[in-house]
């Protein structure tokens, strides 16, 4: 294993331990739902790594974009990220930990761009691997698809009834 994937390793895995543990020690729900989002980022990171690629972009996609985003609308929607829970980031120390987690990524940005890490060696190209799962999802597996999607509407809509309930009462 070469520094500069070490390095990498470390930075990610560093990145989502420290949003995991923020993330549980929010006491706001929207706030935790942010860290979760970088954990879930950094995860995907992780997965670049180990050369799945198509796993890394369904991470980014499906559970730090869709269901994350699902997510805070049911929070917003039911009032629970109140304005007054909201931490205060004008502190020092979380300046300076966003300085110092810049400067990492600028650090590893420099370095790919001027390609001085020494000898990576990259994986040879694959076939595709999107076209057996999408063939998959959509056939043997269709139906299941289509209810999940089902279930979630059904949960916003059940989301959307209690909160014109509380709202009315």
């Amino acid at each position: 294993m070469t520094p500069f994937y070490r390095f990498q390793f470390y930075l990610f895995a560093l990145m989502a331990i420290g949003a995991a543990v923020l993330f549980v020690t929010r006491r706001s729900p929207v706030a935790a739902a942010l860290w979760l989002v970088n954990v879930m980022f950094a995860l995907s990171g992780l997965y670049v790594m180990l050369d799945a690629p198509f796993v890394a972009a369904v991470q980014v996609l499906v559970y730090a974009g869709a269901i994350m985003v699902v997510f805070i609308f049911v929070v917003m929607l039911l009032n629970l990220g109140r304005p007054g829970q909201l931490p205060d980031l004008r502190a020092a120390a979380p300046r300076l930990a966003a300085g110092v987690v810049g400067v990492a990524i600028l650090a590893n940005l420099l370095a790919v761009r001027r390609n001085t890490f020494p000898s990576v060696e990259l994986a040879p190209p694959t076939d595709n691997v999107v076209t057996p799962v999408a063939e998959s999802l959509f056939t043997e597996y269709l139906l299941a698809f289509e209810l999940t999607s089902v279930v979630l509407l059904v949960a916003v809509i059940g989301a959307v009834v209690l909160a014109k309930r509380k709202a009315t009462a």
